[in-house]
Order: structure tokens, then C-alpha cells, then sequence
């Protein structure tokens, strides 16, 4: 097979950490999340004491200045255990490298060690009930009033939201000014005003938290826009977005990857007709189109984080893996459902929640159908 020639000993040796680590602390316990809802606090704790959580923000901050490799193992791993309770990618990569790429020293003082540490737990609240995709038709608004701003709206969908204690808000300054009246804040839940409305019961990713969130007058310090000034946070947006796509595609090929091994160690021991499930050419063939597809994705991948390592990562190659990628994962797992007939169907059997958990995947970082109409205006 081809090899991954981005990943050292040094990396490999974290992963190894890393996999133990989840092992230890989140598979057994993942069950029971997923009827409570959401993941540990203790979970997040631990994870910062060990540097799991924002590893690529400079030391100063809390984090050990590693490159993104080691946030890429981290997600790999989660994708791969199938822990999609798990927030770490959006609090480490989503979030944090707002707030380093373009907050204030203050905000970075302030959060950073906060966040590093799992201290604070971070969100970013974009979506709202009659905008998704859209971005430009967020209706939340914060309106200056002297030395704060004074937020009102609401947010839906939102990862990490009940766990959440500092949440990234997109609202309108200028609401007239469409993409340049659009500015990010920083916001505490604890604040005033701030509600988290009920837990979404979701089809997948049970152990999630996902929210509703609620602003009603919270008055936001003037120090929490995030940048320079007003109007900045639609361009802030675009420039991170293709870090999070590849974020997302990290995720499918390694969730890809897993159920592919699981298939393969079903069919090898289940019997059907007097022989393993295995020994069928329909098997066979399945799971050979699936071995050269998911390869193929993969190679992509690590190339598109060659990329982003080196900072040439553009949007519309963001766009194609984003959409390429979580299309497989969902053909996977399907795919490998069937083959593990109707066990396949039942929850306690890995395969089933990795189908249930894999969909949202065209879904949120943008919808697939979006990630093509960027691809098509690259023309």
C-alpha cells in the first residue's frame, strides 16, 4: 500500500499515545454519553493536562507549538475510535485559530491558556434556524453602545454547545452592508442574556452535545470583536473555512478507513451457506472497489495537508476534498452495513452508529451541494 510518508517516528509515537489514551478514557465510557448527550468534563480536563487539546498554539499560550500533523492525528484517532462525542477538533482548529490569528493580545492572553488547558471549552455559533450555508443571511445582530455591543439572535446546531463556556458569534454589525457588515465576537456563556437552549436530538453523533443557543441583550465588551474592527468576520471566515474542510475530510477517510477494517474482520468470521462471507465474489469485489476508493481518498488528503502545512490549501481544493471525501464515507458505510447484513442494523455494533454518525458529514462545513458551487466558480 502507498505509505504516509508525512507522519515520523516522533508522530507515530504520539499517535500511539493518543490511541491509547482514548482507549482508556473514552471508549468505555462512550456508551453512556451517548445517553447523557454530551462527553465528560473530566475528559477535557484530562486531555489538557496531556497537550491533546490545541497543540498547535505557540507555547506562550498554553499549547506546545506543534504543526498541524499532530492536530490531524488527533482527529484521525477520535474518527477512527468512532468517539464523534468528541468536540477536540472544533475547540483545538476551529476556534482557537481565531482568536490567534486575529484577536487582540488581550483576547489571546485572556482564552488561549484557557482553552489549551480545558479550562474553557470553546464553540463557534455560525448557523441560524433560517440561515445555514448562507452566511451573509445571519440575522443576530450586536449594536454599539459605548464600550460593549449589545447582542441579540439566535444560533442552532451548534457542536459543543451545551458543554460550551465561550462561544465565537457571528452576528451583523452593519446589517445593511451584507458580507462587510459581518463581525466575530468572542462571548461567555455565563454572561447575562446568554441562554443554551435543549440538547438536539440528532439521528447520529448522539454523544455530540449540539444546541440551541439564545442572546437576549447580553452586553458584549467593545475588546471581544474579534480584529481590528468592525465588518472584518466574513473575510476571517473565508480564510479559515478551508482548514476546517480539511479538518472534516481527516475525519471521513479515517472513519472510512475503520469501517473498511471492521467489514473486513466481519466477512472473514461470519458463515453464510457453508463458507465465511468473505469467500463470495460479491464480497470480494465490494470490498476491493472500497480498498482502491478509500486509498485513492487518502493519498488526496495527505496531499491537501502538505498544502495547508505549507499554507496553499486554497478554497476550491478545500472544497472538492471536503465533498469527494464525506461522499466516500457515507458510500463506505453503507456498503458495510449491507455486508454486515442485519447485524449491521444494530446499534451495539460499531458499524451501525458509524452509518448513523457519518451523514451529517455532507451536511455542516458547508453542504456538499455548496462545496460544488464553489468548485464551479473556480472555473
Amino acid at each position: 500500500m502507498i505509505p504516509r510518508t508525512l507522519f515520523d517516528a516522533d508522530l507515530e509515537g504520539f499517535r500511539d499515545s493518543v490511541r491509547k489514551f482514548l482507549e482508556q478514557e473514552a471508549t468505555p465510557y462512550h456508551d453512556q454519553w451517548e445517553k447523557d448527550g454530551q462527553v465528560s468534563r473530566e475528559l477535557w480536563q484530562k486531555a489538557g493536562e496531556l497537550g491533546f487539546l490545541c497543540p498547535c498554539l505557540p507555547e506562550e499560550f498554553g499549547g506546545v507549538g506543534a504543526d498541524f500533523r499532530y492536530s490531524a492525528v488527533l482527529i484521525e484517532e477520535v474518527a477512527r475510535a468512532g468517539l464523534t462525542g468528541i468536540g477536540w477538533g472544533l475547540h483545538s482548529d476551529i476556534v482557537a485559530p481565531y482568536v490567534l490569528n486575529y484577536g487582540s493580545d488581550e483576547l489571546k492572553n485572556h482564552y488561549l491558556p484557557k482553552l489549551a488547558s480545558g479550562e474553557m471549552i470553546g464553540a463557534i455559533a455560525m448557523t441560524e434556524p433560517g440561515a445555514g450555508s448562507d452566511l451573509q443571511g445571519v440575522k443576530t445582530t450586536a449594536v454599539k453602545n459605548g464600550d460593549h455591543y449589545v447582542l441579540n439572535g439566535s444560533k442552532t446546531f451548534i457542536t459543543n454547545g451545551q458543554l460550551a463556556d465561550v462561544v465565537i458569534v457571528v452576528a451583523k454589525t452593519d446589517p445593511k452592508e451584507g458580507a462587510k457588515g459581518i463581525s466575530l465576537f468572542m462571548v461567555e456563556t455565563a454572561w447575562e442574556g446568554f441562554e443554551k437552549g435543549q440538547n438536539l436530538n440528532k439521528v447520529g453523533m448522539k454523544a455530540q452535545d449540539t444546541s440551541e443557543l439564545f442572546f437576549q441583550d447580553v452586553k458584549v465588551p467593545e475588546k471581544n470583536l474579534i480584529g481590528p474592527g468592525e465588518g472584518q468576520g466574513f473575510f476571517q471566515l473565508m480564510q479559515e473555512l478551508a482548514a476546517e474542510r480539511l479538518q472534516v475530510a481527516l475525519g471521513a477517510v479515517a472513519a472510512a478507513e475503520a469501517a473498511w477494517q471492521w467489514t473486513l474482520d466481519y466477512v472473514k468470521e461470519r458463515n453464510a451457506f457453508g463458507k465465511p462471507v468473505i469467500a463470495f465474489q460479491n464480497t470480494r469485489f465490494k470490498m476491493a472497489e472500497m480498498k482502491a476508493e478509500i486509498t485513492a481518498a487518502r493519498v488526496f488528503t495527505d496531499r491537501c495537508l502538505e498544502l495547508h502545512l505549507d499554507k496553499k490549501l486554497d478554497i476550491p481544493t478545500a472544497a472538492m476534498l471536503k465533498q469527494l471525501t464525506t461522499d466516500l464515507q457515507c458510500k463506505v458505510m453503507d456498503e458495510c452495513v449491507q455486508l454486515h447484513g442485519g447485524y449491521g442494523y444494530m446499534w451495539e455494533y460499531p458499524i451501525a452508529r458509524a452509518w448513523a454518525d457519518s451523514r451529517v458529514q455532507r451536511i455542516y462545513a458547508g453542504t456538499n451541494e455548496i462545496m460544488k458551487e464553489i468548485v464551479a466558480r473556480s472555473f
